[in-house]
C-alpha cells in the first residue's frame, strides 16, 4: 500500500463523474469506504464521490439521475456500463449536520461548500479519507485525521472523540465491530471503551439496520473473531442474549468446547467453505437452547442435551422473527435446526428412517443439512470433516433420492394400456408393463406414447405364458439396474 501511488484502476465511469462536476467548476473527490477499500487493494462494492455542488446542480449535469433522501445523496445512472457496482454512483454535497437527538439521525442537514466539513462528521478515520483525480488517476490523498496511518496499523478509530460519534448514532457501534471483523483490524481501546459506555443506545436503532450489520458480522471470512469481539464489548447480550448465554455452559466428553466457543467453531466452518447465509444461520442457531435443556445424568454424572433441537428450533425462530428476516428464511432455518440431529449410527439406520429424514426436512434441504453436519462436526474439535460415517449418511440419502425403477416411468399406465389393447385388467396387463419396461431401461429413447402403445398391441397378443417369461425378464432387469445405481453412488462416496 502506497499513500502517493498514482494509480490508473479508478473506473472510467467514476472518473467521468468527477470530471464532469470539476469541469462544471465544482470541487469533487472520491470518499468514504471505496477510498478505503481502494488504498487496501480490494476492489470497492461501490464508488462515492462527495463534492461542493447541491443537489440541484449535480442532477442538472448527468442525464439521468435519481434523488430521494433527505441527504442530498444523488444517484448518477450509468446505464452502459455492465459493472453492477458502476450502474449507480452516488454524489453527495459537502454535510454540515446537526445534533442526532434520536442516536440515529441528523435532526437536520446543510450544504458546505467545504470539504473539511465533510470529513469531521464521518464515523472513523479511515472512511474519512478523500481522493482527487487527475486523468482518471490519484492526484491527491486529503487525509485529515491519519486514516491512512490507521489502514496501515490496521486500526478501527473513530474521527474526533468517540463519545460524541457513537452519541450521533449507535449503530456505528455495530459498525466498527464488523469493520474489524472484515477488515481483520483491532478496534483503538479509546473507541473500544466508548463503545461500552454507549451500547445501550442499540435500543434507540431499528432492528433491521442491526441484522443488515450483523449479516455482514455472520458472512465475513472470520466470523469466530466478529462474535467473540460482540462477546468481549457487552453487545451480544443486548442484540443476540441467547448466544451470549450459552458462554461457559459446559458439555459432554465428545465436546472439546463449551458451548458457545462449539457454536462459533461451527459458525467458522460455515465461512471456511464459503457456505451461504441459510447454513451460517443455521451454524449459529443448532445448539442455542442447550442451555436451558442442560441436566446432568445420574448414572454418567456428564451433562445431557436431550430434546435442544426441538426447544432450539422454536428459539431460533422467535429469535429471526425479532431480526426481521424473510419468511422463507426463518421457514428453512427452524427446519434445519429442527432436525440438526439426526441419524447416529450407520449400523442401525435404515433407508425408510433416511426417507422420513428427507420427508421432514425437505429434498432441497437435505444437503444443506447435512452441510450443517459437517460444520458442527468440526466444531466439536474434530479435524477430519468427511469421515466414513459421514459419507455413509451421504451415501444413504442419495440412494434414498433416486427416483425408483418401475412402470410409473413409463409414458403408458395401465389404465391406458387397457384402452389401447382392450385387455380387462388381470395379470396380463401387468406382465405387458414390465415386458415394456425392459425394453426403455435396454433403450430410453423407446419410452414414448406413440411407440409403447404399438408394442403393446403387440405383446398382449402372445400366450400368456410366453407374456409373463418377459415380464419376468423385465423384473430381473429393473433389479439389476437398482443395484447397479446403488453400487455406483457407494463407490462415489467410498463406502459400502
Amino acid at each position: 500500500m502506497d499513500k502517493n501511488t498514482k494509480n490508473n484502476q479508478i473506473p472510467a465511469e467514476v472518473s467521468a463523474i468527477i470530471e464532469t462536476l470539476e469541469k462544471s467548476g465544482y470541487e469533487a473527490y472520491l470518499v468514504g469506504g471505496c477510498v478505503r477499500d481502494f488504498l487496501l487493494g480490494k476492489i470497492p462494492k461501490d464508488w462515492d464521490i462527495t463534492t461542493n455542488a447541491n443537489p440541484e446542480k449535480i442532477i442538472s449535469l448527468f442525464p439521468k439521475t435519481f434523488y430521494e433522501n433527505d441527504f442530498g445523496t444523488v444517484g448518477v445512472v450509468n446505464e452502459e456500463t455492465e459493472d453492477e457496482t458502476l450502474k449507480i454512483v452516488e454524489v453527495t454535497p459537502y454535510r454540515l449536520e446537526s445534533d442526532y437527538s434520536d442516536s440515529r439521525h441528523p435532526d437536520s442537514v446543510k450544504w458546505s461548500t467545504e470539504l473539511k466539513d465533510d470529513l469531521k462528521r464521518r464515523d472513523f478515520t479511515i472512511n474519512a479519507i478523500a481522493i482527487s483525480l487527475s486523468k482518471g488517476a490519484i492526484k491527491d490523498i486529503i487525509d485529515l485525521y491519519d486514516g491512512f496511518k490507521d489502514i496501515k496499523d490496521k486500526v478501527i478509530r473513530t474521527v474526533g472523540k468517540p463519545e460524541d460519534r457513537f452519541g450521533e448514532d449507535a449503530l456505528r457501534i455495530m459498525r466498527a465491530v464488523r469493520l474489524a471483523t472484515e477488515l481483520g483490524f483491532t478496534i483503538n481501546i479509546d473507541t473500544e471503551t466508548a463503545i461500552q459506555s454507549h451500547k445501550m443506545n442499540l435500543e434507540n436503532i431499528s432492528i433491521e439496520r442491526i441484522r443488515d450489520e450483523l449479516i455482514k458480522i455472520i458472512m465475513s471470512k472470520e466470523p469466530k473473531k466478529g462474535f467473540e469481539t460482540l462477546e468481549k464489548l457487552g453487545i451480544l447480550a443486548i442484540i443476540l442474549p441467547e448466544v451470549s448465554r450459552s458462554k461457559g455452559v459446559t458439555q459432554n466428553q465428545a465436546h472439546a468446547f463449551d458451548v458457545f466457543e462449539h457454536i462459533l467453531r461451527t459458525l467458522q466452518h460455515a465461512s471456511d467453505k464459503d457456505w451461504p447465509l441459510d447454513i451460517h444461520l443455521t451454524a449459529l442457531f443448532h445448539d442455542i437452547s442447550k442451555p436451558e435443556t442442560k441436566r446432568i445424568s445420574h448414572e454418567t454424572h456428564q451433562p445431557t442435551f436431550y430434546g435442544h433441537e426441538v426447544v432450539g428450533s422454536r428459539v431460533t425462530k422467535k429469535i429471526l422473527e425479532r431480526l426481521r428476516f424473510p419468511q422463507k428464511t426463518i421457514d428453512k432455518v427452524t427446519k434445519m435446526v429442527r432436525w440438526h440431529m439426526f441419524f447416529s449410527d450407520t449400523q442401525t439406520i435404515t433407508l425408510s428412517a433416511v426417507r422420513r429424514m428427507i420427508n421432514n426436512v425437505g429434498r432441497e434441504n437435505i444437503w444443506d443439512l447435512m452441510n450443517v453436519r459437517v460444520c458442527d462436526r468440526i466444531g466439536t474439535g474434530r479435524p477430519k470433516e468427511n469421515p466414513y460415517r459421514l459419507r455413509k449418511y451421504k451415501s444413504m440419502i442419495d440412494e434414498a433420492l433416486i427416483d425408483p425403477i418401475s412402470v410409473s416411468m413409463l409414458k403408458i399406465d395401465g389404465k391406458r394400456l387397457m384402452n389401447v389393447t382392450h385387455e380387462t385388467p388381470g395379470p396380463k396387463i401387468g406382465y405387458v408393463l414390465n415386458a415394456l419396461l425392459e425394453e426403455v431401461l435396454e433403450d430410453p429413447k423407446l419410452n414414448t406414447t406413440e411407440y409403447l402403445e404399438g408394442k403393446a398391441n403387440k405383446l398382449i397378443k402372445l400366450p400368456e405364458k410366453d407374456l409373463k417369461k418377459l415380464g419376468e425378464q423385465g423384473k430381473e432387469r429393473k433389479d439389476e439396474e437398482e443395484k447397479g445405481n446403488i453400487d455406483e453412488i457407494r463407490r462415489k462416496h467410498h463406502v459400502s
